[in-house]
């Protein structure tokens, strides 16, 4: 599909233009008070103790492992159980990334190491007993880059309703995803990581506080799309009770690759590993080091996907959901209102010059071929305060926003759907990254995740912001609670039906019912579907 350089192209200029400062996130206090100072910091899990710590209104426990250690002869191998433990574990500070490259600034400093199943879980001080809702964070980062310890969850543990919050890590590119001939290995291991990680949480969410029988799993971009991909894995049954995907379609184009797809790629990496002999190819890989894997590995955002293995994938969760066939639980999906604003704005913030009206008409015909005068004709620049603005519109609506509707509509046909399109018309920005001055870039891609989980990533939240944080994750963790999204307090959401497809605006200035299919052109994009498909 044309369109899928620039969806790619926009992840890598998040990467790009992003950059990380240190920040310390105490759950707004500056230290614990007397209440908390009772609060329990050891754990006795399945496997043995943890001691953690509490900071402000919760507890954090760190870099637990909840597999053996993925190296050497459990290199490309399944998850394998870790060894228990009797001494106390120090889980105050976190483990390794996994492995992966770091040619971009969303990359964990120093490059991660292949021994890295580990997790962080976060509850609320002095809720030590009941059973809390579970939410298991899947980072994105197209499953060639992050870490589940860069995402911090004190604002979602100690929200209203209050959580118990998991982050993960688990393996990436080569290491994760890697299918090549002769290569005895499993094409889905970031997959089959994640579902050891989510046994681990049914076998210990109650030691935290947490109801094994209440598990919520939540990833946004490329862990939006593991969320897909679980709903469909036959070995991810049972595990959740209600998902949470945030841009990602699982109804579009980019969700998974074929067999053969994958081992295109997976060739590629062998051949630059100096692999490339079909009959000593598996152990010669194997013989590689972690630095030499990642030298020969694809890098950037278009590598590595969840792969058809008709196994722990057995078909495209785009069909699969289609067709019904997955795991039918309530599910919360949403997109940003401005997700390739980034990418748009980005030859603004690299040469200081706003985009034209003729180098928008340029980028569009680049784009869209002999559609192009169809797409001018319905998104003109007189419709928008600037060039870039009218671009942004353009690649956010193609791409992004009418896979977010044509999952939405596929879900609901099968399970209850609350819709949102997340508009915040200023939000923060990455730090010490430039913005454009001829147009605003809203909401774009990852930048909600500011509202919801602690990242030094972004700008701190102004008041009004914060106030938005206050309410979305008062509505996350409802929805992890209830699978519903109304209390009192909150603004009404109603559900997205197919006769009634309610979708959900999110921002500071309005809560409320959307005109997403007219906002964003979807009757336009589908009418065009099959000339730029």
């Amino acid at each position: 599909m044309r369109t899928r350089k620039f969806r790619v192209t926009a992840l890598a200029a998040v990467a790009v233009s992003a950059t990380l400062a240190a920040t310390v996130y105490t759950g707004g206090r500056a230290s614990a008070d007397r209440r908390n100072e009772d609060t329990p910091t050891r754990v006795t899990t399945a496997e043995g103790p943890v001691q953690g710590v509490v900071a402000g209104a919760v507890r954090t426990f760190q870099g637990i492992p909840y597999a053996a250690p993925p190296t050497e002869e459990r290199r490309w191998k399944e998850p394998q159980p870790v060894r228990h433990w009797s001494t106390p574990l120090d889980a105050r500070t976190p483990k390794n990334a996994c492995a992966q490259p770091t040619d971009q600034p969303i990359s964990i400093e120093g490059g991660g190491s292949e021994d890295c199943l580990y997790l962080n879980v976060t509850t609320p001080a002095g809720r030590t007993k009941g059973r809390l809702p579970v939410i298991v964070w899947i980072h994105g980062g197209s499953f060639t880059y992050g870490d589940g310890a860069t995402y911090r969850a004190a604002k979602l543990a100690a929200a209203r309703q209050g959580a118990v919050v998991v982050t993960i890590n688990y393996r990436l590119g080569a290491f994760g995803f890697l299918a090549a001939p002769g290569l005895r290995a499993p094409a889905n291991l970031g997959l089959l990581d994640q579902q050891a990680a989510l046994k681990w949480v049914s076998r210990n969410a109650s030691a935290f506080g947490g109801d094994s029988r209440n598990v919520t799993i939540m990833g946004q971009s490329g862990g939006g799309y593991s969320v897909c991909a679980q709903l469909v894995s036959p070995g991810a049954r049972g595990l959740f009770s209600k998902a949470i995907v945030q841009s990602a379609g699982c109804v579009g184009p980019d969700g998974s690759f074929t067999r053969t797809q994958a081992e295109v790629n997976g060739r590629a990496v062998a051949k630059a590993a100096g692999c490339d002999g079909a009959r000593t190819l598996d152990s010669c890989l194997r013989r590689r080091s972690t630095a030499e894997l990642i030298e020969a590995s694809a890098s950037g955002h278009d590598g590595y996907r969840p792969v058809v293995d008709g196994k722990v994938l057995p078909e495209p969760p785009a069909q699969a959901i289609a067709a019904g066939r997955f795991a039918r639980v309530p599910a919360l999906h949403g997109s940003t209102h401005d997700e390739m604003s980034g990418l748009a704005g980005l030859d603004e913030t690299m040469t200081g010059k706003p985009l034209t009206a003729d180098g928008y008409a340029e980028k569009v015909a680049e784009q869209f071929g002999k559609d192009a005068a169809a797409v001018l004709a319905e998104y003109p620049v007189a419709d928008h305060p600037a060039p870039g603005a009218a671009l942004s519109a353009v690649l956010t609506d193609s791409e992004w926003s009418t896979a977010a509707l044509d999952t939405q509509r596929a879900l609901a046909r099968y399970t209850p759907v609350y819709a949102y399109d997340f508009a915040e018309a200023a939000s923060p920005y990455f730090r010490g990254v430039p913005r454009p001055t001829s147009f605003s870039l809203g909401t774009g891609h990852m930048v909600d995740l500011a509202y919801l989980l602690e990242n030094d990533l972004y700008e701190p939240l102004d008041t009004a912001q914060a106030g938005l944080s206050d309410t979305v994750t008062a509505y996350w963790s409802r929805f992890a609670s209830t699978g519903q999204m109304n209390r009192d307090g909150l603004p009404t959401w109603k559900r997205f039906t197919t006769r009634g497809p309610y979708v959900q605006r999110l921002a500071s200035d309005r809560m409320g019912r959307t005109d997403f299919a007219g906002d964003h052109h979807y009757a336009f994009w589908k009418a065009l579907a099959p000339t730029v498909g």
